[in-house]
C-alpha cells in the first residue's frame, strides 16, 4: 500500500495537549483505578430539555433535512441579534455583522486563514487556549505571545510589548472570561484594547466562550460593549457552555463586517452550513427562557465554593476563580506544573491539566474543572490532603 506524506501544513501543527492526558487518565483507569477527571473543559450536564425537545420537533420537519443555505438561516442569524441585544445592550445588523459558526473553535482556527498571510503576525495569550495555535499554524503566521500573569490580573499589558511588535501584528486573539486563568475583564481593559488596535490596525478576535459563567453577582463584559468594538474586531460566542451543547457545535462570529465577510467566505468553500434542525433549537435556546443558564451558573459557583473552600481548609493558598467554570492553581514548592499533575494522578488518582500546556507563563501552576459533581470535588480534595503536601 502506498504510503502518502502529509502536507508541510499539518506535519507542523502543534500536538494536542489534551490527547497525552487523556492517554495518561485512561492508562490509570485501566489499571482499575477510580480517576476523578477534573483535567478537561468538557460540560457535564445535559443540555436543557426544551432545547432537545426544539431538536426533536424540528428534525421530524423534512424542509429540514435538505441544504441549508450557504450563510445559514436567517431567523437563527436574528435570534443571536435578539440575544447579544438582551444580554449586552449591542446592536448588531444580523444580516452583516453575523456568522453562523461550526462551535467557537472552527471560527477561532479559521479566522487567521481568513485576514492573514504567510509570516504575518498574530498577538496570542499566553497561557492560553492551545488551538489558538492551530490557525496560526494553518494560515503560516508568526506568533508573538502576550504574558499573562498574577501580578497583572492575567490580563496583557499592551505597555511591555514593543511598539515595533504591535505595528506588524495585524491580528490578537483575547478571551474573557479566561481559559485557563479563570480571569475576568473590565469594559475599561477592553476600551484600552480597542484604543491600541485602532491605533496599529490591529483586528481583535474575543472568545467570549465563557460569557454566561460569572460568579458573585457578576456579569462577565462582552468585548463588544466597549465603544468602537466592531470598528476593530469580532467577538465569538458558543452554545456549547452556556447551554450544555458542546456536541451540538454551534456558535457565531459577530461584530467587524469586514471580517465577517471574509469569516463567510471562506466557510462558503467549507461547509453548507448547519444541519437546519440544530438552528431551529440554537434559535429557541437563544430566544427562549433562560432559566436554565441562570441554574447552570449557580451550580458553576456552588461548585466553585466548595472546591476552594476546602483546598484551603487543607492548607493550599488557592485564589477563586472570577469566572468560567475553570480554577487556576499554584502547584507546591519542589514541582513543576507537570510533574504535580503527574503525581496527583498517580498518587490521588485526580486529573488536573499541567500549566504548562498552555503555553510557557502557564509553568507552576495546575488547571482544574469544574465539571463534576459537588461530592466528587469533595472527595477529590480528601484525595489530595492524604498526600500531606501543604
Amino acid at each position: 500500500m502506498l504510503q502518502f506524506e502529509k502536507s508541510g501544513k499539518l506535519q507542523d501543527l502543534p500536538k494536542q495537549f489534551f490527547a497525552s492526558l487523556v492517554a495518561k487518565v485512561n492508562a490509570i483507569t485501566a489499571q482499575g483505578h477510580d480517576v476523578i477527571n477534573l483535567g478537561q473543559g468538557n460540560p457535564d450536564q445535559p443540555t436543557p430539555e426544551h432545547i432537545v425537545k426544539s431538536l426533536q420537533t424540528a428534525a421530524e420537519r423534512s424542509i429540514n433535512h435538505k441544504y441549508s443555505p450557504f450563510r445559514g438561516h436567517q431567523y437563527l442569524k436574528d435570534a443571536a441579534a435578539v440575544f447579544y441585544e438582551r444580554e449586552y445592550g449591542v446592536k448588531l445588523d444580523p444580516n452583516s455583522e453575523v456568522a453562523i459558526l461550526f462551535g467557537g473553535k472552527a471560527g477561532l482556527v479559521e479566522l487567521p486563514q481568513c485576514l492573514l498571510n504567510p509570516g504575518d503576525t498574530i498577538l496570542v495569550p499566553d497561557p492560553g487556549y492551545p488551538d489558538y495555535l492551530s490557525g496560526v499554524v494553518l494560515a503560516q503566521a508568526k506568533t508573538e505571545f502576550m504574558p499573562l500573569t498574577e501580578e497583572s490580573g492575567f490580563l496583557p499589558n499592551y505597555k511591555v510589548i514593543h511598539k515595533d511588535v504591535l505595528d506588524k501584528a495585524k491580528m490578537m486573539f483575547l478571551n474573557y472570561p479566561n481559559n485557563p486563568t479563570g480571569a475576568s475583564a473590565t469594559e475599561s481593559f477592553f476600551d484600552e484594547t480597542v484604543s491600541h488596535a485602532r491605533e496599529h490596525s490591529i483586528c481583535v478576535v474575543h472568545d467570549f466562550a465563557y460569557g454566561a459563567i460569572g460568579f458573585d453577582g457578576k456579569k462577565p463584559t462582552s468585548f463588544l460593549q466597549a465603544k468602537g468594538a466592531k470598528d476593530v474586531g469580532i467577538e465569538i460566542y458558543t452554545l456549547s457552555k452556556t447551554y450544555n451543547m458542546a456536541g451540538w457545535r454551534v456558535g457565531f462570529a459577530m461584530g467587524n463586517k469586514s471580517v465577517i465577510e471574509a469569516l463567510e467566505l471562506l466557510q462558503d468553500h467549507l461547509y453548507v452550513s448547519l444541519f437546519p434542525a440544530i438552528q431551529e433549537a440554537a434559535a429557541s435556546a437563544l430566544l427562549d427562557s433562560q432559566s436554565c443558564v441562570e441554574e447552570l451558573v449557580k451550580m458553576y459557583e456552588g461548585r466553585r465554593n466548595v472546591f476552594i473552600e476546602g483546598l484551603r481548609a487543607i492548607g493550599w493558598e488557592v485564589k477563586a476563580p472570577e469566572a468560567s467554570f475553570f480554577a487556576w492553581l499554584k502547584v507546591p514548592k519542589g514541582f513543576t506544573s507537570e510533574s504535580f499533575a503527574d503525581y496527583l494522578l498517580t498518587h490521588a488518582h485526580v486529573a488536573v491539566a499541567a500549566g504548562n500546556g498552555f503555553g510557557e507563563f502557564g509553568e507552576g501552576y495546575v488547571r482544574v474543572g469544574l465539571l463534576t459533581s459537588e461530592e466528587r470535588l469533595k472527595e477529590a480534595v480528601e484525595r489530595i490532603r492524604t498526600l500531606n503536601l501543604f
